[in-house]
């Protein structure tokens, strides 16, 4: 008979080391693996069931330790690290590339007139606010109000970027005009993702010591967070908004796209989906999950705080939301 598997092995953490860019690109790897949103209800549970179990010291007979770190994935896809609650589909980050691709896809071939910019903006600022609610840091509540304000805000900022540029552009080189879906949604990023996020910013987001201890909550730490996301979610969007529009502009000019215009919408869809199932992941992977900062960077009240009852602790640690 085969040894029961350990209790030991660390599934807080990920499988592979996270002080490294390798380590954290092929934890995303996966954790984005858009064949994840396939899972049946069923799965998920029984996932839930073995890490519940297994956090208790429970082994599931005949578990193999790939087994335990399949279904510690599949359980960190569909589960909030800080809430435990099941996240909305769409919103999670193994519906990222199908979701973008085909979003992104769309507003680069409809770029031209006020309608589709309009329809396409909305789409994508919609989507872009159930994710970013849905992968928000801790365990702070949002208000149907602030939701609501980070929402029509970042439509507007997205809808009124692309149609400003657009107007810029007509007089210049077509190929201009397609970067300005791009322009669009980074600068729906930079409004997008505080706004939804605000009461992190406002009330701080928890932080531990490197034994996962609560010290506190840090709007500091929320800071951090939120601008390593803005600054990932831009470069995540940029080859698959930067590399297509130099494609189709030498392939709208071939006889096949004349031929077959309607064809324009399914390539751009596709070649944005390339470029994104390697982005995502590697785009993800440019910071730490779970980021960290010294001390002597938190609030002066948290500081002192920290210090008189943790005198110890050099730094802190919190989970950056993604």
């Amino acid at each position: 008979m085969a040894a029961e598997l350990s209790t030991s092995i660390n599934i807080k953490e990920p499988r592979w080391d996270q002080s490294t860019f390798v380590g954290r690109a092929k934890h995303f790897f996966t954790v984005t693996d858009p064949r994840n949103i396939l899972l049946t209800n069923e799965q998920l549970a029984h996932a839930h069931k073995i890490i519940t179990e297994y956090r208790q010291g429970i082994v599931s007979p005949g578990l193999t330790e790939d087994e335990l770190w399949r279904a510690k994935y599949v359980f960190d896809s569909a589960f909030h690290p800080d809430t435990g609650e099941k996240m909305i589909l769409i919103g999670r980050m193994s519906a990222q590339v199908p979701m973008n691709m085909t979003i992104t896809g769309c507003m680069m071939t409809f770029y031209k007139s006020t309608p589709a910019v309009l329809f396409w903006q909305w789409i994508n600022q919609s989507f872009n606010a159930i994710v970013n609610y849905t992968n928000r840091s801790g365990d702070a509540p949002i208000t149907v109000s602030q939701l609501g304000t980070a929402y029509v805000s970042a439509t507007t900022g997205a809808v009124a970027t692309a149609l400003g540029l657009n107007a810029l552009t007509k007089h210049v080189s077509p190929l201009i005009g397609r970067f300005v879906p791009f322009a669009a949604v980074a600068a729906a990023n930079c409004i997008n993702i505080p706004l939804m996020r605000q009461r992190e910013l406002q009330h701080g987001i928890p932080i531990t010591d490197e034994n996962d201890n609560r010290l506190g909550e840090s709007t500091k730490a929320a800071q951090q967070a939120i601008s390593q996301v803005v600054v990932s979610r831009i470069l995540m969007a940029s080859p698959g908004m930067a590399i297509p529009p130099f494609l189709m502009n030498h392939l709208e000019k071939k006889a096949f796209l004349k031929k077959f215009p309607w064809m324009s919408a399914p390539i751009q869809v596709s070649l944005v989906g390339f470029c994104l199932v390697f982005a995502t992941p590697l785009c993800c992977a440019l910071f730490p999950q779970r980021s960290s900062m010294s001390v002597g960077r938190l609030e002066p009240e948290l500081q002192e705080k920290i210090r008189a009852n943790h005198p110890g602790v050099e730094r802190v640690y919190f989970n950056k939301g993604l």
